[in-house]
């Protein structure tokens, strides 16, 4: 029998790994090919085996042809977490009249370190809207929301972050981000034509807490068709986002 300080040790490791799968297929990862699962995650195949067993008679997940999907357990604590967040709350209450009045897909975005997270989204009844899924994990630098919270951080974080976070190819040099994020606070919101996703193109502005930091960031995205390269028009669109942002961030302070 393994002596205390072994069963502390492994316990930590079971749940990261735990953590991680339930991360990977919220995200989109398919565990069908579990050889290939396994090496996405960087555990060995009988180990994911072993995680999928578990997470599997608790309900956590469940098998649905090609892989697996979140279980109904994990989703009600999911809900029940992101219910008691004021954020989460705050948004709730604004994204309907935002992707209403704008026409286009509305979004609340939160940050975890050198990535982003789409939280929340509302999707009008309309044609060819932007469908980025909930759930969905992308590098800061390459959506608005990421743009706007990013322009509102310190040099040395964002330095930290170009030197060591993004191993990505096409990932901005600290100049050339530091230049596109000057653009951001001038403008208050940032914009991106077909950056993100093929003839869709976005605006976001950020919410702030009560110390003035970036703690998350509102965003629209809808076909370029509905955009237009005119001032008078990209400011429309970009208000009610600012007004959205700005009101949450009221609540929050």
């Amino acid at each position: 029998m393994p002596d205390r300080s072994e069963r502390s040790t492994e316990a930590p490791n079971a749940v990261d790994r735990s953590f991680r799968l339930l991360r990977f297929i919220a995200e989109g990862g398919q565990t069908g090919n579990v050889s290939e699962a396994a090496r996405q995650l960087g555990v060995n195949r009988i180990t994911l085996m072993r995680l999928i067993a578990s997470l599997e008679a608790l309900g956590l997940i469940v098998e649905d042809g090609s892989g697996h999907r979140l279980g109904m357990p994990f989703l009600t604590l999911a809900a029940a977490a992101l219910g008691s967040s004021d954020l989460i709350a705050h948004a709730r209450a604004v994204l309907p009249t935002l992707a209403v009045s704008t026409r286009m897909s509305a979004y609340l975005v939160v940050r975890e370190g050198a990535d982003i997270v789409y939280s929340l989204a509302e999707v009008p009844d309309t044609p060819l809207v932007s469908q980025i899924r909930v759930g969905s994990r992308l590098p800061a630098y390459r959506a608005t929301p990421g743009l706007a919270m990013l322009a509102l951080l310190p040099r040395a974080e964002l330095e930290q972050m170009c030197a060591t976070q993004w191993p990505e190819e096409d990932a901005p040099s600290f100049d050339a981000l530091s230049a596109r994020l000057a653009e951001v606070r001038a403008d208050g919101c940032a914009w991106s034509h077909s950056g993100l996703e093929a003839g869709i193109d976005s605006c976001a502005a950020p919410i702030l807490d009560a110390a003035g930091n970036p703690v998350a960031a509102l965003s629209i995205a809808g076909p370029s068709r509905l955009f237009a390269d005119r001032p008078e028009h990209d400011e429309a669109l970009a208000l009610p986002v600012k007004r959205a942002a700005a009101q949450i961030s009221k609540l929050l302070a």
